[in-house]
């Protein structure tokens, strides 16, 4: 019964496949093609397709399949593996701040219809956004709490930068890197110290999203040398203490995702003043 399960349900996700090419390619580029000129045509039914049709089918396909589990990466809005979960701090939000401020990052603006705007132009003109924004990615159940960045050769289409989501520090004492802490949805008070935890990749250029083929950064397969060089950063202003490395998490799949690759280690370190 399990396996006849399995088996439809991947033949629903086909069918939602099969459907969308005949959506995209049959009805709406015919419908544009024979209403604007044929670049403008394909533009349009790029958009639509890139930003509308294959986010939407790909949660439908996701819900059908269940895809159910203890994150050990964080998650696009489509649903998609994201970056992997790869370090944590323990503070408050001023010492986190004032933390990545003497090691020379920035803190990412909010990302909106400006912020957005003056990112396009700056990456297609190369030209330096020190606190460009992120695009949003989800871990307990909601979008980045902050995020920092620190440009490489003053370019915005290279950078180093981490996301960060706070988790109260007194419901994960215990737990962390148990099913119980990664999957606590608990924002902690503004003012409270909380488990700040971290995904760091390093951005190296231009790229399309797997599947939905969405405008995007480019980023570097080993997310372990990013983890690392924060925290040498870091150590070597001697913000933090000690770092301890968390790996409860070695019974979920693979030390890889889509291009990433990671060793799984969570490194966790308190924040000092």
């Amino acid at each position: 019964m399990g396996l006849l399960r399995r088996i439809w349900r991947h033949v629903v996700v086909f069918g939602l496949g099969v459907l969308t090419v005949w959506l995209i390619v049959d009805v709406v580029f015919r419908i544009t093609d024979n209403r604007l000129p044929w670049i403008l045509a394909l533009a349009v039914t790029y958009g639509l397709a890139a930003y509308v049709i294959l986010p939407w089918v790909i949660r439908m396909s996701l819900k059908v399949l269940h895809r159910q589990h203890v994150p050990e990466y964080t998650t696009t809005g489509d649903g998609l593996p994201g970056d992997p979960v790869n370090l944590a701090l323990i503070g408050t939000l001023p010492q986190l701040r004032a933390a990545f401020a003497a090691i020379g990052w920035t803190e990412a603006d909010a990302l909106g219809i400006g912020s957005s705007w003056r990112m396009v132009k700056a990456f297609v003109f190369n030209k330096p956004y020190p606190s460009a924004p992120f695009s949003t990615l989800f871990l307990f159940g909601r979008g980045q709490d902050i995020g920092f960045q620190k440009a490489i050769d003053d370019s915005p289409r290279k950078r180093h930068h981490v996301r960060f989501w706070s988790i109260s520090q007194s419901t994960a004492q215990d737990s962390l890197g148990t099913p119980a802490f990664w999957l606590n949805t608990d924002r902690p008070p503004a003012d409270a110290a909380a488990i700040w935890v971290g995904a760091a990749t390093r951005d190296t250029g231009f790229s399309l999203t797997w599947l939905s083929f969405q405008i995007t950064h480019r980023t570097a397969k080993d997310t372990n040398a990013e983890r690392d060089l924060i925290f040498a950063q870091l150590q070597q202003k001697q913000l933090i203490g000690p770092v301890t490395n968390y790996n409860e998490r070695a019974e979920l799949p693979a030390k890889r995702v889509n291009r990433y690759v990671f060793d799984g280690d969570v490194g966790v370190a308190s924040l000092v003043n």
